[in-house]
């Protein structure tokens, strides 16, 4: 049950949710699919669905803050003669005034932008998607809108015929990088923000179909999302309006409220929000800076390649990926510090067959976390990415989380030998020779894993009622393949079931393709409780708002296991993920092929 419960506040949503829609028709937006009973938000499982795969396998991209804020070099000097510093928050927190602000913007002209030698180094850093900033909060647009004079063909010196985003598109997909755009919900320029944004909103849309239907990115990655007037509603009625208009598009979570029940993936920021273990419920992707600012500042100082290369390599061990972030200064040209850190992150990947430990990587599973590096995993193989190289003699030792067997190992690069023995909880690993490399070495497991147990499920009985206790008949019955729903402030499992106060029951037996422990994770809104062999796993039973539930089991490969999920919702949004892992597989919805029905 989320802060949007109350029949007075669900009236505002929705009819928010009906302008949006009316919004979409005026500019010729594809309609958002119907909010109404019957409507599942869900398009795939993001952690397994092929739309998502080159996502998923990438792993790393290049993060680009560039826009008239970029003029200020991060200083502003008061007329008290004091000085503020900022970067792209400039406006706001130097309180630089508009008439002010948008005089220097005039003077903008980034004329040293390269788009070519931008994507080149992306290319040489390994990169291979990139995102930049088409909007950022002080709503100065980086391509040639027609919505409005504030963005860079109008409202600055540079070259009106040009269009950095239509050349950097072409530049990164001529090297095989996909083109991604960042977009900011709020606008602090656009006057139409006051009260529910309604007029603002108009504007947004037009713009954003612009940006999608111009230039086609891979990515939208949204920010700025936090103001009151932006609502569920409102992300429920942009998500499905920009699915109308392109079905591949990767959107993050910040288009709604930043919940793991947002878009396709959650959204990190800092090195301090690294987690300690995949994120739980959805795909993640941690965004950082090369620097200490995501604009250009005169005064930043950047990160060097071997920390950034180690914190790659730990994000891809946690099944994350790395958005690195770089700043072009006030011409467009980037700082040669900043680009020497990503060169240098590249010659790591490119050297030894690197490589092999992060694209196409998961979660390790098997093992736990080193203290003395990361761990990733891909088929059969296990990279061991050693940050600190024991002394001669001396063992790596890795904590199993399911038993593995190992049948070769090779340090890559090298010809030393390496020796491995069961030791304790897991593994000793022990190198013959020195580091071959002082950012990590890398050590290639070959390891002997169970054959998945592959199932000829058809789904689970699901049975709904139009209340929340599960009484008297229920209002449709039917055979769910998954239990996969995002029916969010307007949809429901089925037309006669209303949008609120519903509740849903699956049966059936679920079969695990390993022997050993499971995790079963529920993504909710509101109440769920999730029985396996007789036993509660999942005991989520008082309303909330979207969370995340989880619970272990140990089960047999092949064996079929009654299962049983009840769910009710009350009012507010519906939301419903089954999602399981072990130490064998990364997480993803329970998939058909291992549910059937009673």
């Amino acid at each position: 049950m989320s802060s949007w419960k109350g029949c007075k506040a669900m009236r505002t949503l929705r009819v928010g949710a009906l302008v949006l829609a009316m919004v979409a028709g005026l500019l010729g937006l594809p309609a958002p699919a119907s909010a109404a009973p019957g409507t599942n938000y869900a398009v795939d499982d993001p952690f397994s669905a092929p739309r998502t795969a080159w996502w998923r396998e990438a792993r790393f991209g290049m993060f680009i803050h560039f826009g008239a804020y970029s003029w200020w070099g991060g200083q502003y000097r008061r007329p008290d003669g004091t000085l503020c510093q900022d970067a792209e928050w400039i406006k706001l927190r130097c309180s630089i005034p508009w008439p002010e602000y948008e005089a220097a913007a005039r003077q903008f002209n980034p004329a040293r932008f390269n788009a070519d030698a931008i994507a080149q180094l992306a290319h040489d850093a390994g990169q291979r998607y990139i995102v930049i900033t088409a909007k950022h909060h002080d709503g100065y647009a980086m391509w040639p809108t027609r919505t409005n004079p504030w963005n860079l063909r109008d409202h600055s010196s540079f070259d009106r015929n040009r269009d950095i985003l239509a050349e950097l598109k072409r530049a990164a997909e001529a090297r095989g990088i996909k083109f991604g755009l960042y977009y900011s919900i709020n606008d602090w320029h656009h006057p139409g923000t006051a009260g529910d944004g309604a007029a603002y909103k108009q504007n947004m849309y037009a713009q954003l179909r612009e940006l999608v239907t111009n230039y086609r990115p891979a990515v939208l990655w949204f920010d700025g999302h936090s103001p009151s007037w932006w609502t569920l509603p409102d992300a429920e009625a942009l998500q499905a309006s920009l699915r109308a208009m392109d079905a591949n598009l990767i959107i993050n979570d910040r288009v709604g409220k930043s919940r793991t029940v947002d878009g396709d993936h959650e959204t990190r920021e800092r090195e301090a929000q690294i987690p300690d273990a995949p994120w739980d419920g959805a795909p993640w992707e941690q965004c950082l800076t090369t620097g200490n600012r995501w604009g250009w500042t005169r005064y930043d100082v950047w990160k060097p390649a071997r920390q950034l290369t180690r914190t790659m390599l730990d994000v891809a061990g946690r099944d994350g990926n790395f958005l690195l972030n770089i700043g072009p200064n006030d011409t467009g040209a980037v700082p040669e510090a900043m680009a020497d850190s990503l060169r240098g992150i590249g010659r790591w990947l490119n050297a030894a067959g690197h490589a092999e430990a992060v694209y196409g990587s998961s979660y390790a599973g098997l093992v736990a976390d080193p203290a003395w590096g990361a761990v990733t995993r891909k088929a059969d193989k296990l990279y061991l990415s050693v940050y600190d190289w024991p002394a001669a003699g001396t063992p790596l030792h890795l904590t199993a989380h399911d038993p593995f067997g190992i049948t070769a190992a090779r340090v890559l690069g090298g010809t030393q030998r390496v020796t491995w023995r069961a030791a304790g909880d897991g593994w000793d690993i022990t190198p013959s020779g020195a580091a071959t490399n002082a950012t990590a070495t890398v050590i290639e497991l070959t390891v002997a894993l169970p054959a998945a147990v592959t199932g000829t499920g058809t789904g689970l009985n699901a049975r709904y009622w139009t209340n929340t206790t599960f009484s008297g008949a229920p209002a449709v019955t039917r055979t769910d393949p998954t239990v996969n729903f995002a029916w969010r402030t307007g949809g429901s499992p089925a037309a006669a079931i209303p949008v609120d106060n519903f509740s849903a029951r699956w049966t059936g037996f679920v079969q695990p393709q390993f022997t050993g422990p499971h995790t079963f994770l529920t993504v909710s809104d509101d109440t769920v409780r999730v029985w396996v062999d007789g036993q509660l796993v999942i005991d989520s039973a008082t309303p909330h708002a979207a969370k995340v539930d989880k619970g272990t089991i140990t089960l047999r490969a092949g064996q079929r296991y009654p299962i049983r999920v009840d769910y009710t919702e009350r009012t507010g949004e519906a939301y419903l993920k089954l999602i399981w892992t072990n130490p064998q597989r990364r997480q993803r919805v329970v998939q058909t092929s291992q549910l059937y029905p009673s």
